[in-house]
């Protein structure tokens, strides 16, 4: 028997093949068009995204050489937040989705800034534009009947998980998991339900809201005219969570980190609601039999973009690899430091207001310094997410990573160094879609239990710190003070 996990991203659709050992026997992949109808606006056509999911389900099953009912289940992640709204009768959207980087409801946001310590309380996360309530508000106030017609239960949200369920099961099926729901800025975390004050307060309508289960759970099955026979649909989950899931990260300070064009890193708080006191989000890590675990999740605006801006904008290396070398080739970073704050600094400083700078710059500097610096501003990010994380009392004893940037060893060592603690990178990287894969699996019984999950799971190296505890201090408050200066202005 076989697994389907569908990743759907934010600008591509993946499908994965796996086998019964864990293992990836076929991807495909289809990108779809981003939309930037306004300044800090961004859109995509969920008609579109249904259109590759599905294709790239049949490309999948057909490089597997598999039939649709050779498939225990099918397994969905994806990116959260994204916002879809559409008719219940016949399935169509009424405005294109508005993704979680739209910044078009941020002036509601400062508008409900008074309840924003309820909103905290409530959900773990900040009052910001990024989650989908206010989204969901601004469709229904956009599209003009659209808000009446959502109050009479015509319409129905979703984020993207839903609306491809919606979509896989012909309209049978609307559902979420816990996991997606607990970023909608609506779901009360502690007792896992919709809030009815919530609701009210950013006037969402509950009759559009979808039911929400397990991330292990019967979410009905496919059509059989999609992929040739009706598959049962077993797991659900955001993509943060879902990675967290592939990397084991299943016992309290198990944590990973996500390295892409931001930083997503994802620490297992238990099985209580944890409080942060450095604004990092609580949110459901999983649910599974009714129970629920509970994550502290921080994010890093800019990592590989700090790489990127070097080749595209500086041209100083044709390609992201070349950093690894430039940075070994110096003995120390020669007191150089990259604030990247290109669109400012996120946790645990909350600063967007805060741009990027170059410290520490003499005659002599050059490739070399700007890409270690590059570099070390990511290890920098990880570890003051990593010591806000400590001092919320999630203890971090290791660091799991996946992600483009992981393939870097010379960054891994950097940020296992400047931790004071190993980092794991693991032999399968597709750790998001594995997650996935693993809940629809166990839900059938093709996979242990999460009690068995560290037994799938491979590590590809581990990078053990070296540097003495006198020089990581050292390193420490020079970043600091330079992140301080951007900040003071």
């Amino acid at each position: 028997m076989h697994v389907l996990a569908i990743d759907a991203g934010t600008t591509s659709t993946r499908a994965l093949i796996f086998d019964a050992q864990g293992g990836v026997v076929a991807v495909a992949q289809r990108e779809f068009a981003q939309h930037f109808p306004a300044d800090g606006w961004v859109e995509h056509d969920a008609e579109e995204i249904w259109t590759a999911t599905l294709a790239v389900c049949r490309d999948a099953i057909a490089k597997a050489g598999i039939a649709a009912a050779g498939l225990a289940g099918i397994g969905i992640t994806n990116q959260r937040e994204t916002t879809v709204v559409w008719e219940r009768t016949s399935g169509r959207p009424i405005h294109r989705a508005i993704v979680w980087q739209d910044r078009r409801t941020a002036g509601r946001c400062r508008e409900l800034a008074s309840s924003a310590v309820l909103i905290q309380q409530r959900t773990g996360l900040v009052l910001d534009a990024y989650f989908s309530a206010t989204k969901i508000a601004w469709i229904l106030d956009a599209v003009p009947g659209a808000r009446l017609r959502a109050e009479n239960g015509e319409l129905a949200f979703g984020t993207i998980d839903s609306w491809l369920l919606w979509k896989l099961t012909d309209g049978r099926v609307h559902a979420t998991d816990a996991t997606n729901a607990s970023r909608t800025m609506l779901y009360a975390i502690g007792p896992g339900r919709w809030d009815d004050e919530l609701c009210r307060l950013f006037a969402v309508p509950p009759a559009m809201l979808p039911a929400v289960r397990d991330c292990a759970a019967d979410y009905g099955v496919s059509a059989p005219a999609l992929l040739g026979s009706g598959v049962p649909i077993r797991g659900m989950a955001g993509d943060q969570q879902a990675a967290a899931l592939g990397q084991a990260c299943t016992h309290p300070g198990a944590t990973k980190a996500t390295y892409g064009t931001g930083c997503f890193v994802l620490a297992h708080a238990g099985t209580s609601v944890p409080v942060s006191r450095h604004r990092l989000l609580a949110t459901v890590a999983w649910q599974l039999d009714g129970r629920r675990s509970y994550a502290l999740e921080g994010a890093i605006f800019n990592a590989g973009t700090a790489v990127q801006w070097l080749r595209d904008k500086l041209g100083i290396i044709s390609d992201a690899r070349e950093t690894e070398a430039l940075a070994a080739s110096l003995p120390d970073n020669r007191g150089v430091h990259l604030v990247p704050a290109f669109t400012g600094l996120g946790a645990p400083w909350w600063r967007p207001d805060v741009r990027a700078a170059l410290v520490g710059m003499t005659r002599d500097t050059g490739r070399a310094e700007l890409a270690r610096a590059a570099l070390e501003s990511v290890a920098y990010q990880t570890c003051d997410l990593l010591r806000a994380m400590n001092d919320d009392g999630v203890r971090v004893a290791v660091l799991r990573v996946d992600g483009g940037m992981t393939a870097n060893g010379w960054l891994m060592q950097c940020i296992a160094d400047l931790l004071g603690a190993p980092v794991e990178r693991p032999a399968l990287t597709e750790t998001t879609a594995w997650g996935a894969a693993w809940l629809a699996g166990m839900h059938a019984g093709l996979y242990p239990g999460i009690d068995g999950l560290a037994s799938l799971r491979r590590v590809d190296r581990v990078f053990t710190p070296t540097m003495a505890g006198e020089e990581r201090e050292r390193l420490q408050r020079a970043w600091l003070a330079a992140v301080r200066r951007q900040i003071a202005g």
